[in-house]
């Protein structure tokens, strides 16, 4: 998938300040809206890159490991 620059330039950006600073404290920046997941996403977390893409990660061994970037839509109700 290939995303648009300025989401990438945003994953880059969290990535730095991750390795920078650490995750716990990454993830206090409300600019990312770093979250769990529920259901079958359980034990993973998303960061917001835009509006509509997301960073799904996972931590195994107290690394960062991610799943993929995704394009959202809105839920259907």
């Amino acid at each position: 998938m290939t995303v648009p620059k300025h989401v990438a330039i945003k994953l880059g950006a969290w990535v730095d300040d991750v390795q920078a600073r650490g995750l716990e404290e990454v993830r206090k920046i409300p600019g990312f809206h770093d979250e769990p997941l529920k259901g079958s996403r359980a034990g993973q977390r998303s960061i917001r890159l835009s509006r509509a893409y997301r960073a799904i990660y996972v931590i195994r061994n107290e690394d960062v490991e991610f799943v993929s970037v995704e394009e959202v839509t809105k839920h259907e109700y």
